[in-house]
């Protein structure tokens, strides 16, 4: 058994859809990337290659490479989750959390973890927090997320 841990931020902006776990969340911003910007989704994918010790998220899909430009955070996940069975580890189990003021996630939790569910990972479980109007997120600039992940030996 191995765990992992991921973080990422990503500031918000006009002109843009906001992606939490693959879900196109209503808002007037979204979040600022080279990607999509998921922040959800990479901080997953940042667990995962950690868990497997694989260094980060930029070293496998790079911010600089043109092929990720408006990439979707769910195929990269996808391709990670895969890239762990390949080498005989089943993705089990993920715990995370996004922090943001707005918008209200609680509406969105069951579909982010149905979309995260059919990326390959066994279990999931995402919560949304507040960061009481303190720094950046609580400024309403950006939103961060955070994640852990369990990847189970496969027999």
């Amino acid at each position: 058994m191995r765990t992992g841990f991921g973080y990422d931020s990503h500031r918000l902006a006009h002109g843009r859809r906001l992606m939490l776990g693959g879900v196109e969340i209503p808002f007037e911003r979204g979040l600022e990337g080279h990607s999509d910007a998921d922040v959800l989704v990479h901080a997953i994918i940042d667990s995962i290659i950690g868990a497997l010790g694989l260094g980060d998220i930029g070293s496998h899909f790079p911010d600089t490479d043109p092929a990720y430009k408006d990439a979707d955070s769910m195929s990269l996940l996808r391709e990670i989750v895969q890239k762990a069975g390949a080498v005989g580890y089943e993705t089990s189990w993920v715990d995370a959390t996004v922090v943001c003021e707005e918008p209200k996630l609680a509406p969105h939790m069951q579909a982010m973890c149905e979309s995260l569910l059919s990326a390959g990972i066994r279990g999931v479980n995402v919560k949304a927090k507040t960061n009481e109007g303190m720094g950046f997120i609580g400024r309403g600039e950006g939103i961060a997320a955070f994640a852990v992940c369990t990847l189970t030996k496969t027999p």
